[in-house]
């Protein structure tokens, strides 16, 4: 007879830890019961035959810009609250009150209006919003340098090797983080724990709110099987009506064939929808992420047609990008221009510069001339402009005998950049931004 597997028990409130027989299914990757903490009797506990083995975790924030709402405002905090605004814009993000109304990210305002009439509306605020994420990175890196972000509020951690440093595996060191996270922040986070990113994306999204799940490789292939072959990474709507069509709706229909026959059917693709599925991600954490586009957008409460009134907006928008540009430390020659029409049809434009800059007035003299192009009487829901193909900046805005101004337009849009720096942004303008009368 088999002798029972042992299990490693962590305290997630005191991180008393402690060996105890194997949990019963489900105790592990989907938590349904939870053990007592023998120490100091919270049920806040997690257990798993692989907890002290395991080092990839996925750590997102939970209802991120929606927390720090409420954590400022402590009358908020039992009623339904919506980070967005306006009728024609979108929900950024919402508390988990608000969710129970069907409410969810992404979701047209006046939809999430009609679900949930009595939410408080607050429109984002993304300097306070940021301010708080930097914060949780700093956090992060105290507990290691390989910190892999993937927006203001999760990022994929490596705590290989760093046992020694905080004195603990890092399941403890983990747990440590998300208790610091709400008493310093005031916030909350799910952490999940397993030996690649794949599953420790997964994980995190299992027991959330104020969640810690785990899934150990000894489970994965058998935790996989019968979910929904989109649960993977990159299989949209698209990429999962091809495979429905093909007869594979699950990941273990995926598991379950021959790996040739999957790259056979589905070429490359296949071949990483076939590794995933038997929880095989070699990816590793990276910590500097590279920029690839830099971009700003605005959707207007009412459609608009006028190319001037187009105009003023997008100079506004190539403002915004230009300063994202220069803080980050980036040029480009590459122009977008996004325009999506009052029947939601979704129009790019794209232009090259002959050199890259970082100015606004030349990314808004690329994009106005391909908006001049469009606005021809259709009426538009919004506008948005981006710079790809980033390079650094040591070689924009140079200027040559086929470019007499460069310097001149750098040197000034430098000085207005001190001013508004010392003075904020409304002490210089130009008239363009002026709504007209």
């Amino acid at each position: 007879m088999a002798q029972p597997q042992s299990a490693t028990i962590l305290c997630r409130d005191c991180f008393h830890r402690w060996a105890a027989e194997a949990p019963a299914a489900g105790d592990g990757a989907t938590p349904r019961r939870r053990r007592r903490c023998n120490s100091c009797g919270s049920p806040r506990t997690v257990a798993h035959t692989e907890l002290e083995d395991l080092s990839i975790a996925h750590i997102d924030c939970d209802a991120f810009y929606a927390a720090i709402e409420k954590r400022d405002d402590p009358s908020l905090n039992d009623k339904p609250l919506i980070i967005g605004g306006g009728t024609r814009g979108v929900v950024s993000t919402c508390c988990y009150i608000a969710r129970t109304y069907g409410v969810h990210s992404a979701m047209p305002m006046f939809k999430a209006r009609g679900l949930c009439p009595q939410a408080v509306i607050i429109r984002p605020d993304m300097a306070k919003y940021a301010a708080v994420g930097k914060q949780v990175r700093a956090m992060m890196q105290d507990l290691t340098p390989l910190v892999e972000p993937l927006s203001i509020d999760e990022a994929f951690l490596d705590l290989s090797g760093t046992a020694r440093l905080h004195h603990a595996p890092p399941a403890e060191t983990l747990a440590r983080f998300a208790k610091r996270a709400e008493s310093e922040l005031g916030i909350s986070v799910s952490v999940g724990l397993s030996y690649c990113k794949f599953l420790a994306k997964i994980a995190s999204d299992l027991d959330k709110p104020r969640g810690y799940a785990v899934i150990g490789k000894a489970e994965a292939v058998a935790f996989l099987e019968d979910k929904p072959a989109s649960l993977i990474w990159g299989v949209g709507k698209v990429a999962r009506e091809r495979l429905e069509r093909a007869g594979i709706r699950t990941i273990g229909d995926i598991q379950r064939l021959d790996e040739t026959v999957a790259i056979r059917r589905f070429g490359t693709e296949g071949q990483r929808l076939w590794r995933l599925s038997r929880g095989i991600d070699t990816r590793p954490v990276v910590s500097e992420r590279d920029t690839k586009s830099i971009s700003s957008e605005s959707t207007f409460n009412t459609d608009i047609s006028d190319p001037d009134e187009l105009s003023r907006i997008l100079y506004g928008l190539c403002e915004k990008v230009a300063a994202r540009m220069k803080k980050q430390g980036y040029a480009s020659a590459s122009i977008t221009l996004k325009l999506k029409t009052k029947d939601f049809r979704l129009r790019t434009r794209a232009r090259m510069l002959a050199a890259p800059t970082q100015l606004s007035g030349r990314i808004f003299e690329a994009a106005n001339s391909l908006l001049r192009k469009e606005a021809t009487g259709a009426q538009f829901r919004l506008i948005g402009v981006g710079v790809s193909n980033l390079v650094p900046p040591g070689s924009a805005d140079l200027g040559d005998l086929a470019d007499t101004s460069a310097v001149r337009e750098k040197a000034a849009e430098t000085a207005i950049d001190s001013l508004r720096a010392k003075f904020g942004h409304a002490t210089i303008f130009k008239g363009i931004t002026l709504p007209k009368r």
